[in-house]
């Protein structure tokens, strides 16, 4: 069986995790999250970076850091996963549900206007599949309008928005480096990206605790103590030493993404020719990360029948998100602005094919073949 995902592996990692182990440094805020933390200090432009337990951390601290009350609305496509919602949620915001773009899954930028009210804080978009949304647009209504914008691009480590790379163009920008991701910190881990100044200092003091210890280990106070609310969102050094050893071969596992995501592209480019499947769209002004290849075909059902052709012939493939006001928590807790045109039938007509690392041509086409002979049966 070809599986949906392999985590990356490099081989970098475990001399950096022993070398951690043999140190006695475990805790975060050290060496090598130090390491981390700069390198994408340098290659987004952020003012800083702040490694986290999981990407959901990170977003729950730019809950934090805003300070989002109970009343507050936050705006954000409903075709997310749920931390991209309940970050806000748990600190007692409404969501309010803008419908996406049927050709990227992105949030509709034309609809994030309407849906704003006196209550707005922030706008969330999110950019899947690594395929940035239109970020201009969606800044200048949070300038109009006084907003702050947190991208959740989980999905969207070392992918570009008119060369600037994602999570560096909001206020706020949040990674993921789960197992499922290009990179991965060890199964789990996040970053939070602040591109704005204000939050630099209280970020780092949320992060800790409420406490200003990273103040003191600089130097810069003579003890530390508690100064404002906060939690725990550090990474472990061990996590942090793995991920530095998939930083360090960033540009080999990127090579080997795009390689097999292009090998798709052209491999199922007759079925699309035909109008059998629709593929992944990709605007001119992005440069995606190859984090995803999905396939879109009529309805849920002819989607059901090719994943069980597909398991058949030996190769794993998944479904995204079920949109989240569809969810009994979304009802709940949030409302769709405006009318649901895409939101649900295109997440019904969504297929993820497997994609990872270091997959061998042999695998690729296998896959192919097997989308090709499902699709004539089905």
């Amino acid at each position: 069986m070809i599986p949906f995902n392999r985590p990356p592996h490099t081989g970098n990692e475990e001399q950096y995790i022993a070398a951690v182990l043999g140190g006695g440094e475990l805790a975060g805020n050290n060496g090598f999250g130090h390491k981390c933390e700069r390198h994408f200090e340098q290659t987004t432009g952020c003012e800083k970076a702040l490694l986290t337990p999981s990407c959901t951390l990170a977003l729950e601290l730019a809950a934090l850091l805003l300070d989002i009350r109970p009343g507050d609305e936050v705006i954000m496509p409903s075709y997310t996963f749920t931390s991209t919602a309940n970050a806000f949620v748990l600190r007692g915001a409404r969501i309010v549900f803008v419908d996406v773009h049927p050709a990227t899954m992105n949030i509709d930028e034309r609809l994030i206007e309407p849906a704003i009210s006196a209550r707005t804080r922030a706008i969330v978009p999110v950019h899947y599949a690594g395929v940035a949304c239109a970020m201009d647009a969606i800044m200048a209504i949070a300038r109009r309008h006084d907003l702050v914008v947190i991208e959740d691009a989980a999905q969207g480590v070392m992918s570009h928005y008119q060369n600037r790379p994602l999570g560096s163009i909001g206020h706020l920008g949040a990674y993921s480096f789960h197992a499922t991701k290009n990179l991965t910190s060890g199964g789990e881990g996040g970053l939070l990206l602040i591109n704005d100044k204000r939050y630099c200092e209280r970020a780092e003091i949320l992060r800790e605790k409420g406490t200003n210890r990273s103040q003191f280990l600089r130097g810069m106070v003579d003890k530390y103590s508690w100064v404002d609310v906060g939690s725990s969102y550090l990474l472990s050094e061990l996590q942090a030493a793995c991920l530095w050893g998939q930083l360090e071969a960033a540009a080999e596992i990127q090579a080997s993404r795009q390689h097999t995501w292009q090998a798709y592209r052209e491999g199922l480019q007759p079925l699309v020719e035909t109008g059998r499947i629709a593929a992944p769209h990709i605007p001119e002004d992005c440069r995606h990360n190859a984090h995803m290849f999905y396939i879109k075909v009529a309805d849920m059902a002819e989607r059901s029948a090719l994943m069980a052709c597909l398991e058949s012939k030996g190769v794993a493939s998944a479904f995204h998100f079920v949109p989240l006001h569809t969810a009994p928590v979304g009802r709940r807790f949030g409302r769709f602005a405006g009318k649901d045109v895409h939101t649900l039938r295109e997440s019904e007509r969504l297929l993820r094919l497997p994609l990872w690392f270091g997959m061998q041509a042999a695998e690729r086409e296998q896959v192919i073949d097997s989308v090709l002979a499902c699709c004539r049966s089905v």
